[in-house]
């Protein structure tokens, strides 16, 4: 009986779906308060890379909920026909998000370039950019190893668009410190553009994978 008893607990507590359902949702709830912060601080700060940053979130946002929906369907126990299908659709609008973060990066950097403002300086935005650079990479890898458990391209995807918050959180802290330390203003959009063909790429995968 014991052994009955922690062998159920084990499949409840370590079940892959139940794993990528917290990974998901940790992420969702620190995307929230990240677009949060970083549109309040962006704004004191008067930092269109900070605004930018905040609603960069919100687009991680969507994703989320939309691959969460298809990770319930799964721990519900719903038809392997029904799974497929939100697996499916899940994976086309991760896609299309990807395309949106793409268009974001690309006309923030643009914009950037063009007016010639440097990243303002804000201790928040410093604080936050580096929050998300270390914790982002260990959420992925998690995310990347529920993944191949449950073979969801999904939430591979959404592993990536995780990475993409790293690395976006990497450029804002290198423009936010370039401009401070070395006044290397023009840091940020160029280390940002250099992110948009692999997410296009990965975008336009996602979407041709997604039709049904």
């Amino acid at each position: 009986m014991p052994t009955a008893v922690r062998t159920g607990h084990e499949k409840v507590g370590w079940a892959p779906e139940r794993v990528a359902l917290w990974l998901v949702g940790g992420t969702m709830a620190y995307n929230s308060l990240e677009a949060v912060i970083a549109v309040w601080a962006g704004r004191e700060a008067e930092s269109i890379a900070l605004v930018g940053f905040g609603l960069d979130s919100v687009i991680e946002l969507a994703a989320g909920a939309i691959l969460y929906w298809r990770l319930l369907s799964e721990r519900r126990g719903l038809p392997e026909e029904e799974v497929e299908t939100r697996e499916i659709r899940a994976r086309r609008f991760v896609g299309a998000t990807f395309l949106a973060l793409a268009a974001y990066v690309l006309s923030q950097a643009a914009w950037t370039l063009w007016v010639g403002r440097p990243p303002e300086e804000s201790l928040l935005g410093i604080a936050l950019a580096v929050a998300s650079l270390v914790l982002m990479p260990l959420i992925a890898w998690g995310k990347f190893r529920t993944a191949r458990q449950l073979k969801s391209r999904a939430l591979e995807a959404e592993a990536k668009e995780t990475l993409a918050c790293a690395y976006l959180s990497f450029t804002l802290l290198l423009g936010l410190l370039g401009n401070a330390l070395a006044g290397w203003w023009w840091a940020d959009p160029v280390a940002a553009v250099l992110m948009v063909p692999w997410l296009v790429r990965e975008g336009l995968e996602g979407i041709r994978e997604g039709e049904f």
